[in-house]
């Protein structure tokens, strides 16, 4: 399959042609693709979109099968030699292979192309590098990219000392250098480590803040673009930034939220996952998604209207396993529906069906607010269900542990006698371990 755009006087940004703003991506399909079966055209509509995440101007874009991955170019001869025209044709600056090449592919294609050429990874962590806006994030990405580069023949580091967003895989400073300075990379890898670490030690200590706000903590996860902070800001009235862009969210952000039945909670928003997330980003991020592994409630929210939703829930649950929350995709997420306004009639029918069979399946749409109230009847039953009903005694002169109950917990029955407070109360399993620490030998 091949798709071609009409080429245009200039890149996006104001790129004047033959600058690096001008891209080609070609995507390859293995005869026996690794990882989750996919059409060849979402593939590469989804590398198209990566590309335009970064303003690259995509000029031309196709997808190439690739029986016998060549060594040292991954592609066969005649396609190297009539992709080599497209880019002199189209005045290409960059080429991005929507796979992983090995730094001799990458250097081979390269001379073949007389371009830039990236590999999936490398466009993935350009993207992180321009989106992150925190300082655990500005970390967690410029480590994967140093891991990443540490790899393979670099060009340059000088990167590090630039202002802008991204991590030079596109040019740059010093392009034309073939090598880099092993060591200096080391040490700044072991730099970030320490800091890295100082950040999760901080990170704990406000997790353990946030234990003594009697609210239970809701996660959101999901493949990129599927509408999670739409969502996000429909449920918090907040204005967290949210675009029809891949990883328009990288930073985690936190709001509280009010429950249909009279509570609050703790609203997580995260990164968004993607099909063969760079293994290097996976562990940077580690710290990060935490939050979904601290959370009460994990809600998946799917861009039901995309025609690969089915595989990108695949990719969503394998990354959670590897983080540690295999459990709560064994015990089935809450999956949030989205974008249902964009499906028709007989879509939507045959989703309310479903929907009325599996309670754990909530049709909404963020943008226009349909089911949304649904969605949160959905997260207070599932906070409901989780609650442990236990018998606590607590001293009639500690009121502090006392009221503490009341606000955390759903208090059945109480019965007083000359020394103690006798409850029946229906408690969060980590809301109760929080209390015994607390109340120690007071809970009976």
């Amino acid at each position: 399959m091949t798709r071609k755009r009409p080429v245009a006087a200039g890149g996006s940004n104001g790129q004047a042609a033959g600058s690096s703003g001008r891209a080609l991506v070609v995507c390859p399909v293995l005869r026996e693709g690794a990882g989750r079966e996919r059409t060849a055209a979402a593939r590469l509509s989804e590398a198209v979109g990566l590309a335009g995440a970064i303003h690259l101007d995509v000029v031309a874009a196709e997808t190439v099968r690739v029986d016998q991955p060549r060594p040292a170019t991954l592609f066969g001869r005649g396609t190297v030699e009539r992709l080599q025209s497209v880019v002199a044709e189209n005045e290409i600056g960059v080429a991005v292979v929507d796979g992983t090449l090995s730094p001799i592919q990458q250097r081979n294609l390269e001379r073949g192309w007389k371009c830039k050429v990236i590999d999936r990874t490398g466009l993935i962590l350009e993207i992180f590098g321009e989106r992150a806006r925190t300082s655990e994030g500005r970390l967690q990405v410029e480590l994967a990219a140093l891991s990443y580069q540490k790899s393979r023949l670099v060009r340059s580091w000088t990167h590090l000392e630039r202002q802008r967003g991204g991590f030079g895989f596109l040019g740059g400073p010093g392009e034309s250098q073939i090598e880099s300075d092993r060591r200096q990379i080391g040490d700044r890898i072991t730099k970030l480590k320490r800091e890295l670490a100082a950040v999760t030690r901080t990170r704990g200590l406000h997790r353990q803040a946030r234990g003594r706000v009697p609210y239970p903590l809701v996660a959101l996860v999901g493949y990129t673009n599927a509408g999670k902070s739409t969502l996000f800001n429909r449920l918090t009235e907040s204005r967290v930034f949210a675009e029809d862009l891949l990883f328009a969210t990288l930073d985690p952000t936190m709001r509280a939220i009010k429950l249909p039945n009279g509570p609050h909670a703790i609203l997580s928003d995260t990164v968004g996952f993607i099909s063969n997330l760079p293994t290097d980003l996976v562990a940077a991020f580690r710290a990060t998604l935490e939050e979904v592994r601290a959370a009460d409630v994990v809600v998946h929210v799917r861009d039901i209207s995309h025609p690969d939703t089915e595989s990108q829930k695949g990719d969503v649950e394998e990354v959670l396993r590897d983080l540690g929350v295999g459990a709560a995709v064994d015990n089935g997420l809450i999956e949030a529906l989205n974008k249902i306004d964009l499906l028709g009639g007989n879509e939507r029918a045959v989703l309310a069906n479903r929907a009325a069979r599996n309670p754990n399946l909530v049709p909404i749409s963020a943008a226009t607010g349909e089911g949304v109230d649904l969605l949160l009847a959905a997260i207070s039953r599932r906070l409901e269900a989780a609650r442990q009903v236990v018998d606590l005694a607590v001293d009639l002169a500690d009121g502090a542990s006392i009221a503490w109950l009341y606000r955390h917990g759903q208090v059945l029955e109480r019965r007083d006698d000359s020394e103690f407070a006798h409850f029946r109360v229906g408690l969060l399993p980590a809301d109760l371990a929080k209390f015994e620490r607390r109340a120690g030998p007071q809970v009976h």
